[in-house]
């Protein structure tokens, strides 16, 4: 299956998940506000940090290495076997750190115990959040294409009910207990498309503790680690600042402009993950590698530009579409927000050959440095700009990031 093929089919899971998360934005504006959309964005950051925890980081590195021995049974019940024990043990402590710091962590985000429960009922369902990522990982590696996009339609969909009713019924307690629960629900919706797959056998997860692969998924856990913490934290570390700063309400909007990046690169996103990942692996041929990146460039770049233009031409009909009145201020985020978006999808591009190719050292370096300069800029920019300043310092670092990622690129042409 080629990037346009998967592009398209991903292109259906995207229009789902843009629509639904669209309704999502836009229940949450209305029963929470700008102050409460702020604080889900914490806990969305909190949540994907215990999520890297939880799964061991392992991921990218099932689906690299399934991709690879795709047709070798024997190595995917060694990569398996290994990788559902080291999920479930990471869970395990995970869930029990859950536990008895629920009291804590409430207060450390929410600045009272009112939310704790939150925490005990994430404890208790992670362990199906953490298997339904692992089993997403190996559709992925086996190219199940139409399999993961379907799921993840039902994933959105399952998400935009829980979240409407929950934040209709319980206001922001409701929508907070959405993202501990609903997603939940589709490791079943997973688990049977996964049984059903000509290649399941219940023997190719049962098989002892590879140390082999032990050490190759380890490499990728400390790239997913860097990612996983660097990115949440700084977002944290941001948000907090503008809150303490400027706003909490200054901090909804940059939350508000957050999403919809996330919203309209989805598509992006989703292609790079089901396509690029286990595409990159596969190739070892110089010339075929650099066709297959100009490629992605052809047909990414232009589509990205294109949609980032009519968002910043349509920002106050966005504005008014996804959140409310109160929201207005934030369309001074929208220009260097999307200038910043194209950047990072351009070094994006050629930041997965890091990944594809275990560059581990470099991609840690790469994802501590970024974070920390987007930190430090976003404060430079926010004293001399207000809350404008966060997108320039966005826009600044992405294109610092972008420079990085030709230079290495270009690097390792020479040395493959």
């Amino acid at each position: 299956m080629n990037l346009i093929n998967t592009s398209l089919l991903s292109a259906v899971s995207t229009v789902v998940k843009l629509i639904s998360g669209f309704v999502i934005v836009k229940i949450v504006a209305v029963y929470v506000g700008a102050s409460g959309l702020a604080f889900i964005g914490q806990f969305q950051n909190f949540i994907s940090i215990l999520m890297s925890f939880a799964t061991g980081a392992i991921n990218s590195g099932v689906v690299k290495y399934t991709a690879e021995y795709r047709e070798d049974e024997i190595q995917k019940q060694k990569l398996w076997s290994t990788a559902i024990r080291i999920s479930l043990s990471a869970t395990f402590f995970v869930s029990l750190m859950l536990i008895l710091f629920h009291d804590y962590l409430s207060n450390l985000f929410f600045k009272t115990n009112e939310y704790s429960s939150l925490f005990i009922i994430f404890a208790i369902t992670l362990v199906f959040f953490v298997l339904n990522s692992l089993m997403l990982a190996i559709l992925n590696g086996q190219k199940e294409i139409k399999k993961f996009v379907l799921i993840g339609i039902i994933s959105s969909l399952i998400g935009l009910i829980f979240t409407g009713l929950l934040s209709y019924y319980f206001g922001l307690y409701g929508a907070l207990l959405s993202y501990t629960t609903g997603q939940a629900l589709v490791f079943f919706v997973t688990l049977t498309f996964v049984f059903k797959s000509n290649w399941f056998k219940i023997k190719l997860f049962t098989d002892k503790l590879d140390k082999i692969y032990l050490r190759k998924l380890g490499g990728y856990t400390a790239m997913a680690m860097a990612s996983a913490l660097t990115v949440p934290i700084s977002m944290m570390f941001i948000r907090t600042y503008i809150g303490e700063n400027i706003s909490w309400e200054g901090a909804g909007y940059w939350d508000a402009i957050w999403k919809i990046s996330a919203a309209y690169l989805m598509f992006v996103t989703t292609t790079l993950g089901l396509y690029y990942l286990p595409r990159l692996s596969e190739i070892k041929d110089n010339l075929e590698l650099r066709e297959e990146v100009l490629n992605g460039y052809k047909i990414i770049m232009p589509i990205v530009t294109i949609i980032a233009l009519g968002i910043f031409v349509l920002k106050d009909f966005v504005i008014m579409i996804l959140f409310t009145k109160e929201f207005m201020p934030m369309k001074e985020l929208f220009l260097y927000q999307l200038i910043g978006d194209v950047l990072k999808i351009a070094g994006w591009l050629l930041g997965y050959l890091m990944v594809a190719r275990a560059m581990t050292k470099l991609f840690i370096v790469t994802e501590i440095l970024f974070s920390l300069s987007f930190v430090l800029l976003s404060i430079f920019l926010i004293k001399l700009n207000g809350l404008a300043g966060v997108t320039m310092a966005f826009a600044i670092n992405y294109f610092a990031y972008l420079l990085t990622m030709i230079y290495i690129f270009r690097n390792t042409l020479k040395k493959i």
